[in-house]
């Protein structure tokens, strides 16, 4: 009996591998390994000398028959417990993309999660990957001034070159650079403020050529033109700094200053042609709408504008969803109030694209009172109309306040 128990705990003992992840060690059946033979443990068993085992661990010791592997121990529970059991589970605690790369080293497929494991992998596997692409994104479309200072070696002048540009781009650089920016700010506000007081009547009635307003936007305006001028010139690269959004922004509120000033000189030239004078004061006002992206160009200055505009950027199936169900909910309602107003002589719903208005302010919550219903069926219709409108908002609403909070955050880190 003491016999065949000794040569049974042999025969045990000689079934057993050993392996050791991470500084602990494991003994394993043989049988168990072989239940998944694809995977890199059970190739590894399958080896019949020294070089194809070294191919598959990083050492590996003939006398104690012990196989060494430099990861992590953690996740080689999960991955022994696959083999064991045949459930393979993931770890919360890890990082999605450490996880993943510790699966394809043992030669394990995400498929192979259990079902309680597999939907919030995917999309934790989902939401960091469209995190990792809005930062690629984000630093390609912006200038980077860290990036571009290597751009400048062996270019005419090149710290002279390399100077301007950290000045002009980065407020962190230097006192002087910090002026530049602060100074730039102050004239986009100087300029927003002089633009809506030309708009009030009784300046509007003095406003000439010569007067103190139109001279302070003409400052301002040459002050724009320069600035952007020497940021064309001190880039490293000229023509994606013109297709970067925010220096298109510059652009559309420079340009209509010098463009109104050849329209006028037309004016003068044709005074005899009334019809041509008619359509180019039509032209110029168009263009002195385009100075409202003044107010636009504060978003280079802010890292908060700057963060909503990337949310709104990755954000576009949220808002596409909000745009959908708001244009459904808007056709719905305004048809279903139109057909229980339409008796009622005193009601204003006289049609569904004027009901449109109504249910636009109604499911936005805004309410500006000026069309309501008159009869019950009516304000039947505009309770469950409003009751849809808060739904409809809520909903992605939160997930586009998350990402702000998100990018906000990542943005200032950055700083």
């Amino acid at each position: 009996m003491v016999y065949g128990q000794v040569f049974h705990h042999q025969s045990i003992e000689e079934d057993l591998v050993n392996i050791n992840v991470g500084g602990i060690q494991h003994k394993v059946e043989r049988c168990v390994l072989l239940r998944f033979p694809n995977t890199r443990v059970g190739q590894l068993v399958q080896c019949c000398n020294v070089a194809a085992i070294l191919e598959l661990c990083d050492d590996y010791s003939p006398a104690e028959q012990e196989y060494y592997f430099d990861r992590s121990p953690q996740v080689f529970h999960c991955v022994l417990n696959f083999y064991r059991t045949g459930h393979f589970h993931a770890l919360e605690k890890l990082c999605v993309f450490c996880f993943i790369q510790e699966m394809e080293y043992w030669g394990i497929c995400e498929m192979d999660l259990d079902a309680c494991c597999l939907d919030w992998f995917l999309e934790r596997k989902d939401e960091k990957e469209e995190n990792a692409d809005s930062v690629l994104e984000a630093s390609s479309g912006e200038v980077s001034v860290v990036k571009d200072d290597m751009e400048f070696e062996g270019t005419w002048c090149s710290d002279m070159h390399r100077l301007l540009w950290r000045t002009l781009e980065d407020p962190s650089y230097s006192r002087s650079s910090k002026g530049v920016a602060v100074c730039s700010v102050m004239v986009i506000l100087t300029s927003i403020v002089a633009m809506c007081v030309r708009s009030v009547p009784e300046f509007r009635d003095i406003d000439s050529e010569y007067s103190a307003l139109a001279c302070l936007e003409l400052i301002c305006v040459i002050f724009f033109t320069v600035e952007f001028a020497l940021r064309v010139v001190a880039a490293p690269r000229p023509w994606r700094f013109l297709g970067n959004p925010l220096n298109m922004i510059d652009i559309a509120s420079i340009l209509p200053f010098y463009v109104i000033l050849a329209f006028e000189g037309l004016d003068e030239e044709d005074t005899e042609d009334t019809q041509g004078l008619v359509n180019i004061g039509q032209v110029v006002q168009v263009l002195r709408l385009m100075r409202a992206f003044r107010v636009l160009k504060l978003a280079r200055h802010s890292e908060g504008v700057r963060a909503f505009g990337e949310t709104l950027k990755h954000c576009h199936h949220e808002v596409g969803l909000l745009i959908l169900f708001m244009t459904v909910g808007i056709s719905f309602f305004s048809t279903l109030i139109y057909y229980t107003e339409k008796e009622d002589a005193s009601s204003k719903m006289s049609s569904i694209p004027y009901c449109w208005w109504w249910a636009i302010v109604s499911m936005t919550t805004v309410g500006y009172g000026d069309v309501y219903p008159q009869t019950v069926a009516g304000r039947i219709v505009a309770s469950l109309c409003i009751l849809c409108g808060l739904l409809v908002v809520s909903v992605p609403i939160t997930t586009i306040m998350n990402n702000f909070s998100k990018y906000f955050e990542r943005n200032n880190a950055k700083r």
